[in-house]
């Protein structure tokens, strides 16, 4: 996403590091044998984190693939096109 300033990017892969540690504590939780209701709570953190940041990419793609002022028509129906294929992916 190379639109994005070094601070967004980097925030967002501070975002990825939490979901990777995160997903390591299922992991754990797993090995240890742990209760289905502790490995749910778990896995429902990990989903709402990738939850939010997919929304903060989905965002970004929109500001500016879609709605930047100065985008060709071709290039927002593109724009839109690419989101709307991801949604659909991600809703299957």
């Amino acid at each position: 996403m190379s639109h994005l300033s070094r601070t967004q990017n980097m925030d967002l892969v501070a975002r990825v590091r939490r979901i990777a540690g995160q997903v390591g504590a299922v992991e754990r939780a797993l090995q240890a044998d742990k209760s289905c209701t502790e490995v749910l709570h778990l896995v429902a953190a990990v989903r709402g984190a990738v939850n939010g940041l997919l929304d903060e990419i989905i965002a970004e793609h929109l500001r500016a693939h879609v709605a930047r002022p100065g985008l060709t028509d071709e290039e927002r129906v593109g724009g839109a096109e690419e989101l709307l294929a991801v949604i659909r992916r991600y809703s299957k």
